[in-house]
């Protein structure tokens, strides 16, 4: 077995025991990227080997710094890295190179993590497939033509081939969820507020996106957690941090699971997603977890109708100074296009009535869990698609009328900001990965996390390893 075989967490313990120094670990999941990434293109804007080896060796000999002291990572494209090229896959910042890390860089780098590169994300993160004009398309590790999802697919895809130990992703729609369900891995979208951002611009409507962890093993995603979370004193609404990795033990036997399926028909789905789901659930059921399918608690399209309002408002503000230059709105794909156009002729009265009806939904969720202990839908509702798609148009024959509309099953989660875990599923007829969601109420992300440990030790999915 390679080093890069390991989860972070036995290599954090073996780092900090001395069994293996940092310029092994390195050196060795260099090696994999070598071997893998130019198929792949998950890894993007490497640093040189031989200073990544210096910096390792120097971590050799250095008293640990945190739980990532010596673990190479790659950071998503999204978040900038001090001194490292950041572009969020937009050939308006090809070339630029941050004076200092955004927050979640810098716990993470403060924990002992060395960056080798960052990891590749659509244009602006929009949409769930991860390609860009500055870095090219990230391939699917299970099957070289279709898509690692979105916005965190580098990431995702990195983890699945044994590129990168650990890895941060974010999630405003579905982004930490959906490329973990594509790529057989896990991806943690936490509370809203578990994690915070920085103090730029507006933080006080923008509560839609967080960051978070994702990883081979549950176990790995607690502790990466742990990093990322605690309070920032500079933005609002924040939430304590926990020692996750502490509280991963979980007893199933009477915990209650509502399962959603497709929302009472309301979410279409490819054949064979559903059947996975249930399989999946299963699991629980065999651990003495009552599972019951339920009806869905509030109207699909009410959801919706909030959702795409507040996010055009939140795209269209934040997007709006490049989108007033004709030269820099020339060089924005078409799908941030359209976000911010959604926002231009938005009116106060929209916004309230989109808050209030996010507010209702979030009321009516509540007492689901006065009854559940956590409830389950698809992470997706299509397999793992053609790369030379941009997004799908249609599952089943009815037309997706928006570029994202393909994934609406993961906003009755992502728009009251709920912790949810994407757990792996295993393999459909094709051989191609998917996963499901398990959410809990604001607040239960470590009851969930504790949820996801049990299933994981069950099954380690992410244990079957892509094709070589």
């Amino acid at each position: 077995m390679r080093l890069s075989d390991l989860s972070a967490s036995d290599l954090s313990r073996m780092i900090a025991a001395r069994k293996v120094a940092p310029s092994e670990v390195m050196a060795d999941h260099l090696d994999r990227i070598a071997a893998v990434n130019p198929a792949v293109n998950a890894v993007i804007s490497l640093r040189e080997r031989d200073v990544l080896m210096a910096e390792a060796r120097v971590a050799d000999d250095a008293a640990p710094v945190g739980w990532l002291h010596g673990l190479p990572m790659a950071v998503k494209d999204l978040c900038a890295t001090k001194g490292l090229r950041t572009t969020w896959g937009s050939p308006l910042f090809a070339d630029f190179v941050p004076e200092k890390d955004d927050l979640l860089a810098a716990r993470m780098r403060g924990a002992g993590a060395i960056f080798i590169g960052k990891t590749n994300t659509p244009e602006w993160g929009h949409g769930s497939h991860s390609f860009n004009p500055v870095h090219g398309v990230t391939r699917n590790p299970y099957d070289l033509t279709r898509t690692a999802g979105g916005s965190s697919g580098g990431a995702a895809a990195g983890l699945a081939t044994r590129m990168l130990p650990v890895a941060d992703g974010s999630d405003m729609m579905g982004s930490l969820r959906n490329p973990a369900a594509f790529c057989n891995v896990y991806g943690f979208r936490p509370s809203w507020g578990l994690v915070p951002g920085d103090a730029e611009g507006d933080t006080f409507l923008a509560t839609l996106a967080t960051e978070g962890p994702m990883g081979r093993t549950v176990e790995d995603v607690a502790r990466l957690l742990q990093v990322q979370a605690g309070p920032n004193p500079d933005v609002p609404f924040d939430r304590p941090n926990q020692p996750f990795a502490d509280l991963l033990t979980c007893d199933l036997r009477g915990k209650r699971i509502a399962w959603l399926g497709d929302w009472g028909g309301a979410y279409a789905m490819e054949p064979g997603i559903l059947d996975l789901c249930e399989a999946g659930l299963r699991v629980f059921q065999d651990q003495g977890a009552v599972v019951e399918a339920v009806a869905p608690p509030f109207a699909a399209e009410r959801i919706w109708q909030s959702w795409v309002t507040l996010r055009a408002m939140l795209n269209s503000n934040g997007m709006r100074d490049r989108y007033s230059d004709p030269a820099k709105r020339a060089l924005i794909k078409p799908e941030t296009i359209w976000e911010i156009e959604q926002g231009l002729g938005l009116s106060a009265d929209a916004v309230h009535a989109a808050s209030v009806i996010r507010s209702q939904y979030f009321a009516a969720m509540a007492r689901l869990f006065q009854t559940y202990d956590a409830v389950v839908l698809p992470v997706a509702q299509v397999w793992p698609f053609p790369v030379e798609w941009r997004w799908p148009q249609s599952i089943n024959g009815q037309t997706m009328d928006t570029y994202h509309r393909w994934m609406e099953v993961v906003i009755p989660i992502s728009l009251i900001g709920l912790p949810a875990i994407s757990l792996p599923l295993g393999f459909g007829a094709a051989g191609l990965p998917m996963g499901m969601q398990l959410a809990g109420p604001l607040g239960a992300d470590a009851k969930v996390l504790a949820m996801a440990q049990s299933y994981h030790l069950a099954t380690d999915w992410p244990g079957q390893r892509p094709p070589q």
